[in-house]
């Protein structure tokens, strides 16, 4: 399976980062490494995940990693991150 990240992904995930990077750059390289792990051991086993609890479809997953939320679309050859949010309030305000 491809990874394809969307435009709304990208930028969350980027402003994360540089949030993080006010405090330290290599905190935020950390993070940025650690996400990408996590997201690359779901290629093999998407279904590893727990069904997404803001939609009603099997086949978006909700990924937790630390604090976050990383919410993708399964299709049959593609994993499509949608988003990454911090906190359910932001899924509410952000949807």
């Amino acid at each position: 399976m491809a990874i394809h990240k969307l435009p709304d992904f990208e930028k969350e995930l980027e402003n994360i980062l540089d949030y993080i990077a006010k405090d330290s750059l290599n905190r935020a390289l950390e993070f940025n490494h650690q996400i990408e792990q996590q997201i690359n051991s779901i290629i093999d086993m998407p279904l590893k995940c727990r069904k997404s609890i803001h939609f009603n479809d099997d086949n978006i997953r909700d990924l937790i990693f630390k604090s976050y939320t990383i919410t993708y679309y399964i299709n049959d050859k593609t994993i499509i991150l949608l988003g990454i949010k911090k906190n359910k309030k932001d899924f509410l305000v952000n949807s």
